[in-house]
C-alpha cells in the first residue's frame, strides 16, 4: 500500500478513535457514574417507586452494554493502527492478499478481504445450532 494511502487511513482511524472516546466518556458521565438521585433530580432517593428504580437499572445496563461494545471497537481500531505501524495494514489475515481500498474506506479496521470474510460468515452460519421447538 502506498505511503499516502497509509497516512489517509491512519488519520481516519485516529479520528474514529477520538470520536469513540468522546462517546464512551459521555456514556460514562451520563449513565455509568450517575445515581438514581442524579438521574431524577430529587434530593432524596427515598420516594422512588420500584418501577422507577427498575427503569434506572435498565438504563444503566444498556449503557454498560454500549460501553462494552464501544470498547471492543476501540480495540479493533488500536489493532489497525498497530498494523499500519508494523506494515501489515491492508493485508488479509486469511489469504495474505490485499484488502480492497473501498472495503478499507468502509471498514478501516478490516482484517480480511471481502471474499475471505464472506467465507468465514458462511461457515459460521452453517455451524450455528438449529433451534427446535
Amino acid at each position: 500500500m502506498k505511503k499516502k494511502d497509509l497516512e489517509y487511513f491512519k488519520r481516519l482511524l485516529l479520528e474514529k478513535r477520538r470520536k469513540l472516546l468522546e462517546q464512551v466518556g459521555y456514556l460514562e458521565e451520563r449513565a455509568l457514574n450517575s445515581t438514581t438521585t442524579d438521574s431524577s433530580g430529587e434530593l432524596s432517593a427515598y420516594p422512588f417507586h420500584m418501577a422507577d428504580q427498575g427503569t434506572d437499572a435498565d438504563e444503566r445496563e444498556k449503557a454498560f452494554l454500549f460501553a462494552s461494545r464501544e470498547g471492543r471497537y476501540l480495540y479493533h481500531l488500536d489493532k489497525a493502527l498497530e498494523r499500519i505501524e508494523n506494515g501489515s495494514y491492508g493485508k488479509c489475515r486469511a489469504c495474505g492478499g490485499d484488502i480492497n481500498i473501498e472495503r478499507l474506506k468502509a471498514v478501516p479496521h478490516a482484517t480480511m478481504c471481502i471474499e475471505c470474510k464472506s467465507k468465514e460468515e458462511q461457515e459460521a452460519f452453517r455451524r450455528r445450532p438449529i433451534k427446535r421447538e
